[in-house]
């Protein structure tokens, strides 16, 4: 199997890390906060020293980075000739500037799930760049995810991404006001949720989120900042392709709202609570 080197062992990363190490790939991490690197060592991951150390005698090279401004500093000065995939949720125009950088080959292969899909191997991951750097990497993306998509030689990753995102983060929006139309016309918090589960709107993000919602327990699987960081890319990648998108726009009010009321690091879905406008 391929050397790994794994840079952002984060909510995430450290779970995609960790079932690849399980999986008998010899994989050497690194990230910033030294708690992440304590459990990183605790599930079979080598903790390196730098970044640097991390990639030696790498082939396939990871990275998770929690915002465009990390991805942009970290992955501009990586030097290594392994293949280069980055899983992070960024904009297209942040990733051009990247891989235009890039002395080596590059897959933009963000993903698609939860902290609890990552455990369990669950993601759904869309690449795009070079097609043989897809298939030399094949193995190491189905030890983490059950559907991987190639979608181009370009960034087009990269939108997809922002596209499923943008549902996920409507889906919220649309639950919140669903559940305040609802109990506003008398029905229970837990029946309405009852009922949507049983409808033809219970997508798999719905089911996933009911029993959470029910119990009012926002533990974050995706934080508020975070889906208000993705809306804010969708809504740049938009403006840049000279497209209207009036919900993300909405949702972008919606999560900024949220934030700003103190829900910034709480799961997204904490939006659909009554009280927060």
């Amino acid at each position: 199997m391929k050397q790994i080197a794994w840079l952002g062992l984060g909510l995430i990363g450290l779970p995609m890390a960790s079932r690849l190490a399980a999986a008998g790939w010899k994989v050497s991490g690194f990230d910033v906060n030294p708690e992440r690197m304590k459990m990183a060592s605790r599930r079979g991951i080598s903790t390196a020293a730098s970044a640097a150390s991390a990639l030696e005698g790498a082939q396939l090279v990871f990275t998770s980075m929690p915002n465009e401004k990390v991805f942009v500093d970290v992955l501009s000065g990586l030097r290594t000739n392994a293949i280069v995939i980055d899983t992070s949720t960024v904009g297209p125009q942040a990733s051009a500037k990247v891989a235009a950088a890039m002395k080596t080959q590059y897959l933009r292969a963000p993903i698609s799930g939860s902290v609890g899909h990552a455990e369990s191997g669950q993601l759904t991951t869309f690449v795009s760049g070079p097609r043989a750097a897809f298939d030399s990497a094949s193995d190491a993306f189905k030890t983490y995810t059950r559907a991987q998509f190639w979608v181009g030689e370009g960034e087009e990753a990269r939108y997809a991404k922002l596209a499923v995102n943008l549902m996920v983060a409507v889906t919220a929006g649309m639950m919140k006001e669903a559940l305040a139309l609802g109990t506003k016309g008398g029905i229970g918090w837990e029946k309405m949720l009852e009922l949507i589960n049983e409808s033809v709107v219970a997508s798999p993000v719905v089911k996933y989120k009911l029993d959470p919602v029910k119990k009012h327990d926002y533990t974050p699987t995706a934080t508020t900042s975070l889906v208000l960081k993705d809306v804010d890319l969708m809504v740049a990648a938009a403006k840049a392709e000279g497209i209207d998108l009036p919900l993300a726009a909405a949702m972008q009010q919606l999560f900024r709202r949220a934030a700003e009321q103190g829900l910034a690091e709480r799961d997204f879905f904490s939006v659909v609570e009554p009280g927060h406008q």
